[in-house]
């Protein structure tokens, strides 16, 4: 089985592709998806879409692990626009029938490091060690799509469908 991981974003999205086998899911591939902040909404939704379906076409995976939408009652402007990204995202997914599962971070951040609150720092020196790579994922988001990948390999390989 192959998951893909996506950490969602309008400018820079991270993406992880793990493939699972009787020891631990192997990584296969990671990095991000760019977008130009400077082009309107419409433009990038677009793009991430394009992105994305083309990923999907790349990649034979067997399911999509995504960050699942939270609200910042300090930043409710940031969570509208990373809804808009999941969204296009989750149509990429229906249009390729590649199932999708929504992770909270906390979840993710927990079962990686012990602690719900990790920072984005602890996120990827936990990755590092994880899969014994030679320096930190980066940007942060490539760890975060790793981990989220990761968290749904390890909830599938206790409990599979």
């Amino acid at each position: 089985m192959r998951i893909l991981g996506i950490d969602p974003g309008l400018h820079i999205t991270g993406y992880a592709l793990l493939t699972l086998n009787r020891t631990r899911p192997t990584l296969e591939e990671a990095g991000v998806l760019r977008i130009k902040a400077t082009d309107t909404l419409p433009q990038r939704l677009h793009e991430l879409h394009s992105q994305i379906t083309e990923l999907l076409t790349d990649f034979t995976c067997d399911h999509i692990a995504v960050e699942q939408l939270y609200a910042h009652y300090k930043h409710p402007r940031t969570a509208i626009l990373m809804g808009h990204a999941r969204g296009v995202i989750l149509l990429a997914a229906a249009q390729a029938d590649v199932p999708v599962t929504s992770l909270p971070s906390t979840l993710v951040k927990k079962m990686l490091t012990g602690n719900g609150h990790a920072t984005k720092r602890q996120i990827q020196l936990a990755v590092t060690a994880l899969y014994h790579l030679p320096r930190p994922p980066s940007p942060p988001d490539v760890a975060d799509a790793i981990a989220i990948a990761w968290t749904l390999s390890a909830r599938l390989q206790r409990h599979p469908r």
